[in-house]
């Protein structure tokens, strides 16, 4: 069987993106990388934990000896790399963590893959995961990023991001190591630690919580939905083309407070709530340092070269997200209580 190293697999999108290829790939043997940070959480994996195909391995991806000897010490054939710090909040708070694990790590990364790789890069594949962020943000109405977008990052985490692309890159063209790079647009589903705008919203008005929006809503953003993200990857990386970049995006594009308000009246109606309740709740707070206005991605190189669309309406997998939470109450209290009840009540509830 062939060895597939994906880190991060414990997070939000690498714990599906690790699904995905343990479910569709028997052929691979697929070795999970994750340091089980706050984000990090093996209950996101517990249909799969036992399969045949499965390894998890405890790490951090700044540990360059580990990193080395793990990937001296077995013959990958991939790498999928999603490990990342990735809240922008927490970059603009602790910027150096994001340079130690997002810059550093992968440096680290590509360094092991170079030298266990040397002279038999036939069939190899580095595949790094990253964001549309790196992109800077769109002004224009009816413009998209592309490929060929110039990067113009205005935020620590998405700098850290834009720094590892140009690594991967530079590896590529340097060492001829075997690359691909993907961009992506925000993801939302199942599993997701609720930092980030739908699960935390979900998670308040479970538990009438204020609901926390920037500035006045109106920030702008493009939202896949986290199995199509997966599925997106599992293309890629079995049909890009070394060396090139892929944009992955849903073609949605709500502003904050309209998904917001969407939301409210889609868990008043879950909850039997009166129409309205939920929307009482929200909060305007003072906006972000720093707050990109809009991000909306152009997947039309990825749909028309290797065949990939978003399979779900925004609606549906919206849906579907807020009743993976209402039926997973216990997970959800879990990731906001205990060990990181501090961090998550100081950074995230308490605004």
């Amino acid at each position: 069987m062939k060895k597939i190293l994906i880190t991060g697999g414990a997070g939000f999108i690498g714990s599906h993106v690790v699904r995905r290829f343990v479910l569709h790939h028997p052929e691979y043997h697929i070795y999970n990388l994750d340091a089980l940070t706050y984000a990090g959480n093996l209950e996101n994996l517990r249909d799969v934990e036992n399969a045949p195909n499965y390894t998890f391995v405890k790490g951090d991806i700044v540990d360059a000896s580990f990193i080395d000897s793990l990937i001296s010490e077995n013959d990958f054939h991939g790498i999928i790399h999603l490990a990342a710090e990735s809240h922008v909040d927490r970059s603009i708070s602790d910027p150096m963590s994001f340079v130690m694990t997002n810059v550093v790590g992968t440096v680290n990364l590509l360094n092991a893959a170079k030298k266990a790789w040397a002279g038999d890069m036939a069939g190899r594949r580095f595949y790094h995961v990253s964001t549309d962020e790196v992109y800077g943000e769109l002004h224009d109405p009816g413009t998209f990023f592309l490929e060929t977008t110039k990067y113009d990052p205005r935020s620590p985490y998405s700098a850290s991001k834009a720094s590892s692309d140009h690594f991967v890159r530079a590896y590529h063209n340097t060492y001829k190591l075997p690359v691909v790079i993907s961009n992506c647009s925000n993801n939302y589903g199942p599993n997701h630690f609720p930092e980030k705008l739908i699960p935390l919203m979900i998670h308040n008005i479970l538990n009438n919580k204020p609901l926390p929006v920037y500035g006045k809503g109106e920030n702008i953003r493009d939202w896949l939905f986290v199995e199509d993200h997966a599925r997106a990857i599992d293309v890629i990386f079995h049909k890009g083309v070394n060396g090139d970049t892929y944009n992955i995006g849903g073609h949605n594009e709500w502003t904050n407070i309209d998904l917001v308000k969407l939301l409210c009246g889609l868990m008043d109606k879950k909850l039997g709530r009166a129409e309205g309740e939920s929307a009482a709740l929200i909060t305007y707070v003072t906006d972000r340092a720093g707050h990109d206005l809009r991000y909306a991605i152009d997947a039309t190189k990825l749909s028309e070269e290797l065949g990939w669309k978003p399979s779900l309406q925004f609606e549906e997998g919206l849906e579907r997200t807020v009743d993976w939470y209402l039926n997973n109450k216990e997970w959800l209290h879990n990731v906001t209580s205990g060990e990181y009840k501090g961090y998550y009540d100081s950074m995230y509830v308490n605004r």
